[in-house]
């Protein structure tokens, strides 16, 4: 990675994050004691949601349905829809995404029961099935997970894949990545690669086709699961996650091949971890541009942020909402390499 552009990514993020002109006023801090947040963080709704504010935060208040992904490397769905509702689970299939099924309700865990520990589905967040399906990574083709453990969206992967090509798959984590080669051999997976490593120190001569980079982030967008992250993050884990960030996604563009895809995606709805991210990395790095998603579900990206201006390709990103779309909140963007003239 060129440590130039590595440099002068930082100090622009740094730059701009630092120049975001917060105002708490005395209802954001009303609004912060009803419904248990921070107040910055209601500051930042306000300019995300305008007049959908409460909307939002009412949103956040209601439970989000558990989900599985079908595992089709082993199973056919109809066959495993048939098997959970014998044992009394009700369940829908959810119409964007091809292997995903609510439960809406279930008498048993269903992480033991016997067509789980086949490995026949995984348990997997709605929203969390979106990035595979937008990378929508091919049997020929050699793919980077760049932030894979524990392995849900790789396996996702391999199963869109039909255990074909090769995915490499990296992580930090050494615990993560136990659970990681742990769902590989329970679902079936024999196309991955598992390194143990931080992607920003990851070089190899290989130029893939592809690269997801579901991005380490405050996961904002989780709070109708996780109440706690109400209050549990601050600015300064805002600054230090977008500065990883930007390093991971320059390096996810080291590593893709000239005219390759990069699938960004947090299960975060900050701005800060998502569309300053990769507008100040597209700003210094010339040979990447945003493309549109075709999606059926999901709220444009943004292209303003309090007194910062974005480009406009980046409402081609789109955002989840649990008041709008029922799932967790999350930002997933498409990024083309772009070959070098």
């Amino acid at each position: 990675m060129d440590k130039e552009l590595w440099y002068q990514c930082r100090r622009l993020y740094l730059e701009r994050f630092s120049s975001l002109k917060y105002s708490i006023n005395p209802n954001h801090v009303r609004l912060a004691e009803k419904y248990g947040y921070l107040p910055y963080m209601i500051t930042r709704y306000e300019e995300i949601f305008n007049d959908e504010l409460t909307r939002f935060l009412e949103g956040n208040e209601r439970e989000i349905p558990a989900s599985i992904r079908c595992n089709d490397l082993k199973i056919p769905c109809i066959t495993l829809t048939e098997k959970l509702r014998e044992k009394g689970v009700i369940l829908s299939p959810i119409p964007w995404a091809p292997h995903g099924f609510w439960i809406h309700r279930s008498p048993i865990n269903i992480g033991s029961t016997h067509e789980y520990l086949r490995g026949y589905y995984q348990i997997q967040r709605a929203a969390s099935m979106l990035p595979v399906y937008i990378l929508n990574p091919k049997e020929s083709e050699i793919v980077l997970d760049a932030a894979a453990a524990p392995g849900v969206k790789t396996t996702q992967m391999a199963q869109l894949m039909k255990n074909r090509g090769v995915i490499i798959a990296v992580d930090i984590s050494r615990e993560r990545m136990k659970a990681l080669r742990s769902n590989i051999a329970r679902l079936g997976v024999h196309n991955v690669i598992a390194i143990r490593i931080d992607l920003r120190k990851f070089n190899t001569s290989i130029k893939f086709n592809k690269v997801l980079l579901d991005a380490p982030c405050t996961g904002e967008g989780l709070i109708p699961i996780k109440p706690e992250r109400k209050r549990s993050r601050t600015m300064n884990d805002l600054r230090k996650l977008g500065l990883l960030q930007v390093e991971m996604l320059l390096k996810a563009l080291d590593l893709v091949q000239e005219g390759g895809t990069i699938v960004y995606s947090t299960c975060s709805i900050a701005p800060e971890e998502n569309e300053l991210v990769i507008d100040t990395v597209l700003k210094i790095h010339k040979h990447a541009s945003i493309t549109k998603i075709q999606s059926p579900i999901g709220s444009r990206g943004l292209i303003k942020y309090f007194n910062l201006e974005f480009t406009y390709d980046l409402r081609y990103a789109i955002r989840l909402y649990p008041f709008k779309h029922g799932t967790e909140g999350f930002f997933i963007a498409k990024i083309i390499k772009e070959r070098e003239r």
